[in-house]
């Protein structure tokens, strides 16, 4: 009998255990795709739109049929990809180590592979998030370069919030996140109106703006990439904001959310270190199934180029 690829993995489960919890500070994708656990590899997107704001009349007479509603429509297909590195531990760093009380070499080294295969998911979800192809004309606006932020004539209170209306008017839900580009928040966080709205502030903080915007958070997506040696650092978010609506612990794949990033059940996992006897190393392989994919467009919008850049 042939063994699934589930039954022939034999997993580390206390490292397992360990990369499912891991977190990068400057990981944010997962507010605007927070992961949920699917069952098979490929299926039909859960896409919401108004019916899932709206009110219904559940009044029923005796005997009477019972209305139905159906929790969000099957929209376009997904596939999961997997995602796959390893992490080698030489045998002499080994050595050294183990006369060292407090350092787990596995538990480092699977960060390490971690960290690599978050900012890989990181680009992805900020290329679905920041690609204006996903957004109709209603959920995206362009800073003309007079206004940009950073800029004396700079009007981001009144951008903010003409795109928390376009939200709230198409889905129902104010956006309650929104997440900036490096250059972005830098322009929003000096811009003249922000400055003259906390003069009496030594710094201006995410939580003073998402106070202001009235957003449950307001978060700088730090993460960069370097796609050759060669080149320099790139900004993950480049220059743009992006609000949503995202439910704050999601209990599945059917509440409507802006977006989700559907992830195998029991992924992250560790397979159980080896020795390579060529290298004189232990390996460790950590292997990601997961697919970020675009739920809800109306719960979103994109304001492109908000700062000037040189």
């Amino acid at each position: 009998m042939s063994m699934t690829s589930a039954q022939a993995r034999v997993v580390d489960p206390v490292l397992s255990t360990h990369a499912r919890g891991y977190r990068h500070p400057d990981r944010v994708g997962n507010l605007l795709f927070p992961a949920v656990p699917v069952d098979v590899a490929a299926g039909k997107v859960v896409e919401f739109g108004r019916e899932s704001f709206m009110l219904y009349n559940a009044r029923r007479s005796p005997g009477g049929a019972t209305k139905r509603i159906q929790c969000g429509y099957v929209g376009k297909p997904y596939e999961l990809v997997q995602d796959s590195l390893e992490g080698t531990v030489p045998r002499e760093l080994a050595r050294d180590a183990s006369a060292v009380p407090g350092i787990d070499l596995g538990i480092r080294t699977t960060n390490t592979v971690m960290q690599a295969l978050t900012l890989a998911l990181e680009h992805q979800q900020a290329g679905i998030a920041l690609d204006p192809a996903n957004y109709d004309g209603g959920h995206k606006a362009t800073v003309a370069s007079g206004l940009k932020w950073g800029t004396d004539d700079g009007k981001p209170i009144a951008d903010v919030e003409a795109a928390r209306q376009a939200v709230r008017a198409s889905c129902g839900s104010y956006p309650n996140v929104m997440v900036l580009g490096p250059v972005a928040y830098a322009a929003l966080k000096t811009s003249r109106q922000i400055v003259d709205r906390f003069r009496n502030a030594d710094i201006v903080t995410p939580q003073m703006l998402a106070n202001l915007f009235e957003l449950g958070s307001v978060v700088e997506g730090r993460a960069v990439i370097v796609e050759n040696e060669e080149d320099g650092f790139v900004d993950v978010w480049g220059n743009a904001a992006v609000l949503a609506y995202v439910p704050p612990a999601p209990t599945g794949a059917e509440e409507p959310s802006f977006g989700y990033t559907y992830t195998m059940r029991d992924n992250p996992f560790v397979e159980q270190p080896y020795w390579h006897g060529n290298t004189k190393s232990w390996v460790y392989g950590v292997t990601y199934e997961r697919q970020p994919v675009l739920t809800g467009m109306s719960a979103g919008f994109l304001i492109q180029a908000p700062a000037a850049e040189e």
